[in-house]
């Protein structure tokens, strides 16, 4: 069946579900996204990727700063549309849009909702230790990710997978779930969601990434993947901020046993009784090793100081004139 559709999306990761629209033949007839936004040090406007493949195939672009207006509403009823397809837009679509399309709106959301809702899905995956995720396509309603369940496809979370490169999976996994959707739309029961199983992924705020260092190392180093590519995990050293690019969490008794001396972790002076969180506990040639909580320390494999490129940890040491028994706050 081909449909006449319009697509909704703004970032790399909707690029998928938009290409593979295309290429199934349906009548892709206008692409919104988000405005350009201004990006880099330069302060370059920048358009959404979304736009950019749209360009480059002829298809018709709107970028409304609002849509919540009559003006958009009349624009996007225009369309003539069988369904829209919503892959990170950005934006919540206004009750006025819902009923507009003859088969809905769809949304390709990054979970297997009811889980993680909302604004981040993958990253809050990551950073709360889940072993599985996914993709699932939905009929779009008035609340917060809580309509009707359409297909779902799982996958495994990779044990040091960061949220980039899952999403990147995920992008891809949701154009095939799309597309598959869209084939059978007029004959899929639509599922409602189990709401005593709801979650929330609320959007990133910027203090997230600030490192808590009486947390476990493994919960750090969770962050760490989760929180790419923003806000990042980082600390202060030096009056700079230091970004934590990746990390391992360690056994703390590793490096406060006669096993450990015996080990020859260099430069090793630490607080036998109950080192500080964000103490600098050992330094060797893979990095630095920092004490969290929970018995555990985190050690930091790659890093970068504010204004500065990113490195492996032992290079940072050779310029950071670091020692044990200092603190990253």
């Amino acid at each position: 069946m081909k449909l006449r559709l319009v697509f909704m999306g703004t970032p790399e990761a909707a690029v998928p579900t938009l290409r593979r629209c295309v290429e199934d033949g349906h009548a892709v007839v206008a692409v919104w996204t988000q405005p350009d936004r201004a990006a880099g040090r330069g302060n370059k406007l920048t358009s959404p990727p979304v736009k950019d493949y749209a360009l480059a195939h002829g298809i018709p672009v709107h970028q409304p700063l609002k849509i919540k207006t009559d003006e958009a509403r009349e624009l996007f009823a225009s369309h003539n549309a069988d369904v829209a397809v919503i892959v990170a837009y950005g934006r919540i679509l206004p009750s006025s849009f819902l009923s507009t399309p003859r088969r809905g709106c769809v949304n390709v959301h990054f979970s297997l909702l009811p889980k993680y809702r909302g604004a981040a899905p993958v990253n809050w995956a990551i950073v709360r230790g889940e072993r599985e995720t996914g993709v699932t396509t939905m009929l779009i309603d008035e609340g917060l990710d809580t309509g009707a369940i359409l297909r779902q496809c799982a996958t495994q979370i990779e044990e040091d997978e960061t949220a980039p490169h899952l999403l990147t999976r995920l992008s891809v996994m949701g154009a095939e779930l799309l597309s598959e959707t869209l084939k059978d739309i007029d004959s899929i029961d639509p599922r409602r969601q189990n709401e005593d199983e709801g979650t929330l992924a609320p959007m990133l705020r910027r203090e997230d990434g600030r490192v808590d260092w009486t947390r476990s190392a493994f919960e750090i180093e969770r962050r760490v993947r989760g929180f790419q590519p923003w806000p990042n995990v980082y600390a202060d050293y030096d009056s700079r901020r230091l970004v934590i690019w990746r990390a391992e969490a360690v056994e703390l008794s590793r490096f406060s046993s006669p096993q450990g001396a015996a080990e020859g972790v260099a430069n090793r002076t630490i607080n036998l009784l109950v080192p500080v969180g964000g103490e600098v506990i050992a330094l060797d040639a893979e990095g630095l090793v920092v004490a969290c909580g929970e018995g555990s320390a985190l050690r930091l494999l790659e890093v970068q100081v504010e204004g500065k490129r990113r490195t492996n940890a032992r290079d940072f040491l050779n310029g950071a004139r670091l020692r044990v028994g200092e603190r990253l706050l």
